[in-house]
Order: C-alpha cells, then sequence, then structure tokens
C-alpha cells in the first residue's frame, strides 16, 4: 500500500506492508537485510517499538486512530526497545531519514490507500 502524509502533500512510501497478526506483528522486520526506499511496515495495533536483533536504523511515527502522528522515533538504532506511545493506535516504520527528508512531524495527517490504519 501507498502511506502519504496529507499534510504536507508528500508520498513517505509505495511499498509498505501491515503487520496485523500476532505473528506478524512479532516478526515485525527480522530477518530483513534493509528497507529500500519507499518500503515500509505497519504495524497495528501497536504502541511501542523494538529493534532488537535488527541490524539497521528505521524511522518510526506513530499514529492515532484518525492518522494523526502521534510520536515519532527517528533513526531508531538496533537492539533498543523504545517507548510506549500511550495515544498510538499502530506505528509506521520506514527507512531511516524517511522522516526528516520528508519533514514529517507530530500532528501531520498521514493517508493510507489501498489499505488503512484498521
Amino acid at each position: 500500500m501507498r502511506v502519504v502524509n496529507r499534510t504536507r502533500g508528500i508520498v513517505l512510501g509505495d511499498k509498505v506492508r501491515t503487520a496485523s497478526t500476532f505473528l506478524s506483528r512479532l516478526a515485525g522486520l527480522l530477518g530483513t537485510a534493509a528497507l529500500a526506499e519507499g518500503e515500509g511496515l505497519w504495524i497495528v495495533p501497536c504502541r511501542g517499538v523494538h529493534t532488537l536483533g535488527m541490524r539497521y536504523p528505521i524511522d518510526v511515527a506513530f499514529l492515532d486512530a484518525r492518522g494523526v502522528v502521534v510520536g515519532i522515533l527517528r533513526r531508531f538504532p538496533p537492539n533498543r526497545v523504545g517507548r510506549v506511545v500511550r495515544d498510538a493506535r499502530g506505528a509506521l516504520e520506514l527507512r531511516a531519514g524517511t522522516l526528516d527528508a520528508t519533514g514529517t512531524a507530530a500532528g501531520d495527517r498521514l493517508e493510507f490507500e489501498g489499505g488503512g490504519p484498521a
């Protein structure tokens, strides 16, 4: 699916997949070598992420049920446990640097095309 930052009018990813089952959320990005430009993972439901066992940093945008960014982790390094974002409904994991490159910030509204924050 494709994720667009409607506030800024820019695409964050056009090859974003969803992890919505217990096993797919548990596995997340483990076992991947890296995220290519445009790739990402929408984890739902999710209020916190970790990068334990990963080999590369990621950007993470936490979204509420309306698709509004309520928390951000920029260039979150491997082998770390992130904070819990109480108001989050899900977490969008993207290639490190994507959030800075697109200017994505707390309060921006993201839209999912071909899927959704469900």
